[in-house]
C-alpha cells in the first residue's frame, strides 16, 4: 500500500537500534484514516484484518524495517540522559506525491532497547485521545502529527488498573527532537551531531543549507517554527501538558500529545495534566519554555558553529533572543484574525489582551466566547451580543470592550476577514469531558461515540446541530480537571 524508505538508519546507529514490535493477541482495527494514507500515494486500503495486522505489527506492512529511536531530554526541567522510544518503533520513511518524506510509526508496539523495564504498551484512552486531538488540530490548522490507524490489541495493560491495550500509528514529518540533538551532544560524538544536523538540514530545511552559517542558520529556522507553532496553540486555547525537550520537534510539529487538554473556562496560569504539579507547562507559560527548550537545542548545536566559544555563544544568544519578536508577530497577526480586525491592525494584541482579562475575570469559556463573538461580527444584532454577554458573569465589564471591538472591527469588515475570522474561531474542539465520555464507551466495548466525535472535530468550523451540541461547555459535573499521560 505504501513504499517505505529507511533514510534515518544511513545515520550513525548509536542514533537508532533495530526493533520488531512485539506480537499482540487479537488485533482489531479501530479507525483507519484512508484520506491520509491516499495522500500519501498509498492505494485503495485492503481489507479490516489486514490492516489490523500491519498496524497492531503482527505483521509490519511490507517493506518496512522497523528501528526504535534514542534520545535524551529534559523533563520538567530535569536531565535525563537516556530516553528513546521506550513503546514505539519506526517502520520507515514515505516519500509522498509531492515529494515530502514523513515517518511513519507504531505507538504501543512492545518493549524496546530503551523501555527501561516498562512494557512498551500503551493504553486504549490515550491512543483514542491522540487520534482525536491530533486530528482536530491538524483540521484546525496547527501544524501536527497525524494519526494513521488505532488498534485495540485484545490485551490488557496494567497502569494504576488493568486496562485495555492499544496501537496508534501516528505520521510525522520526522521524530527528530531536541532531545535527539541533546543525546547526540551528550556524548561528545562531533561526527554523529554533524550528521545529525545535516540530515535535519536536508529533509527540513534545505533552504538554510548555502547559508555563511548553515547550523546557525538551522537553529533560527527551527525557533521561527516553534514560535509560529506554540502561537497557534494558543490561538486554539491547546495546553501540551509534557513541553519537555523530548516532546519537542525540529520538524516544528506538535508531537506527543500525552495529557495535553484544551482551554475551557479561560485561566491564563490553567494545566490540566497530572504530572504538572508545578503548572510549569501551564497556558501562558508555553512560549517561555519553548524557548527554553530552544536554549537547550542551541547548547547542542555550539560546537558547530564559527569561532571560538565566547563568540558561538554570543551568535546563538543573539539568534536566541529573537524568539520574543517572533512570537509577538505571530500573536498579532492571530489576534487580528480571531478579532477580525485588519491584518496589520496594531490594536489587535491589545484589544486580544484586554479580551483575556475580561474571559478570566468573567469566568468564560474560551471557544464559546470566540464562537459567539464570531457570530456577532457576522449578524451585529441584540440577540447575538446578548449572546456574548451571558458567557461572562460580569456583563457590564464586558460590554464597554465590545462597544471598542465593533468600532475597530467595522472599520476592516470585509468577507475576507470575516472568513479569516471563522477559520480561526473553531466552532467545536475535542472538549476534555467529551474525550472522556468517549474513553469510557470505548473502555465498555462501544466505539460509536468516537466515530461521531472524530467526524465533528475534523470539521471544527462547521455550526451544524451535532457540533453545537458536542461543543457545549462541561457543566459543573461534566469537568475533566485532570488529564493523564498514559505510560
Amino acid at each position: 500500500m505504501l513504499t517505505f524508505e529507511a533514510s534515518y538508519t544511513r545515520l550513525p546507529e548509536m542514533l537508532w537500534s533495530t526493533c520488531q514490535p512485539t506480537p499482540v493477541k487479537t488485533p482489531k482495527l479501530i479507525a483507519f484514516n484512508t484520506e491520509l494514507a491516499v495522500r500519501l500515494g498509498g492505494d485503495e486500503p485492503p481489507d479490516e484484518a489486514t490492516l489490523a495486522g500491519w498496524f497492531s505489527g503482527n505483521q509490519p506492512p511490507p517493506g518496512a524495517e522497523p528501528v526504535a529511536l534514542a534520545y535524551a531530554g529534559h523533563q520538567f526541567g530535569n536531565f535525563v540522559p537516556q530516553l528513546g522510544d521506550g513503546r514505539a518503533v519506526l517502520l520507515g520513511e514515505v516519500v509522498d506525491p509531492q515529494g515530502q518524506r514523513v515517518d511513519v510509526q507504531l505507538k504501543g508496539s512492545g518493549r524496546t532497547p530503551y523501555s527501561r523495564g516498562g512494557d512498551g504498551r500503551a493504553p486504549l484512552g490515550p491512543v483514542l485521545r491522540e487520534y482525536l486531538v491530533s486530528e482536530a488540530m491538524a483540521a484546525m490548522g496547527v501544524p501536527t502529527t497525524r494519526a494513521m490507524a488505532a488498534v485495540t490489541t485484545g490485551e490488557r495493560v496494567v497502569r494504576q488498573l488493568a486496562e485495555p491495550g492499544a496501537v496508534l500509528t501516528r505520521v510525522a514529518a520526522s521524530h527528530i527532537r531536541v532531545g535527539t540533538f541533546q543525546f547526540a551532544a551528550l556524548h561528545q560524538d562531533h561526527a554523529a551531531l554533524k550528521a545529525l544536523a545535516d540530515h535535519v538540514i536536508e529533509r527540513h530545511y534545505p533552504e538554510v543549507a548555502g547559508a555563511k552559517s548553515p547550523y546557525l542558520a538551522l537553529f533560527e529556522a527551527v525557533l521561527k517554527r516553534q514560535a509560529r507553532l506554540v502561537a497557534k496553540w494558543m490561538g486554539v486555547g491547546f495546553i501540551h501538558g509534557v513541553m519537555n525537550t523530548d516532546n519537542m520537534s525540529i520538524a516544528g510539529e506538535t508531537l506527543d500529545y500525552g495529557p495535553c487538554a484544551f482551554m475551557e473556562q479561560f485561566d491564563s496560569q490553567k494545566a490540566y495534566s497530572s504530572v504538572d504539579t508545578g503548572k510549569r507547562y501551564a497556558f501562558s507559560n508555553q512560549p517561555v519554555i519553548a524557548q527554553w527548550n530552544l536554549a537547550r537545542f542551541a547548547e547542542c548545536l555550539l560546537p558547530l558553529l564559527d569561532g571560538d566559544q565566547e563568540t558561538r555563544v554570543e551568535q546563538a544568544t543573539a539568534s536566541l533572543r529573537r524568539f520574543n519578536d517572533t512570537f509577538d508577530l505571530a500573536w498579532a497577526r492571530i489576534s487580528a484574525d480571531k478579532l477580525g480586525l485588519a491584518e496589520e491592525s496594531e490594536q489587535a494584541a491589545q484589544m486580544m489582551a484586554a479580551l483575556e482579562a475580561q474571559m478570566q475575570q468573567g469566568r468564560m469559556d474560551m471557544t464559546a466566547t470566540f464562537d459567539a463573538l464570531t457570530q456577532l461580527a457576522r449578524q451585529p444584532d441584540d440577540e447575538r451580543r446578548q449572546a456574548l454577554l451571558v458567557l461572562t458573569t460580569t456583563p457590564e465589564a464586558l460590554a464597554p470592550w465590545i462597544d471598542e471591538w465593533q468600532h475597530q472591527q467595522q472599520a476592516s469588515q470585509s468577507e475576507e476577514r470575516w472568513q479569516a475570522m471563522r477559520h480561526a474561531n473553531p466552532v467545536i474542539i475535542p472538549r476534555n469531558h467529551r474525550v472522556q465520555e468517549v474513553i469510557d464507551a470505548a473502555y465498555d466495548g462501544d466505539f460509536a461515540p468516537f466515530h461521531k466525535l472524530l467526524g465533528a472535530v475534523v470539521q471544527p468550523f462547521e455550526a451544524s446541530t451535532e457540533a453545537r451540541r458536542l461543543a457545549a461547555p462541561a457543566s459543573d459535573s461534566e469537568q475533566v480537571l485532570r488529564t493523564f499521560c498514559g505510560t
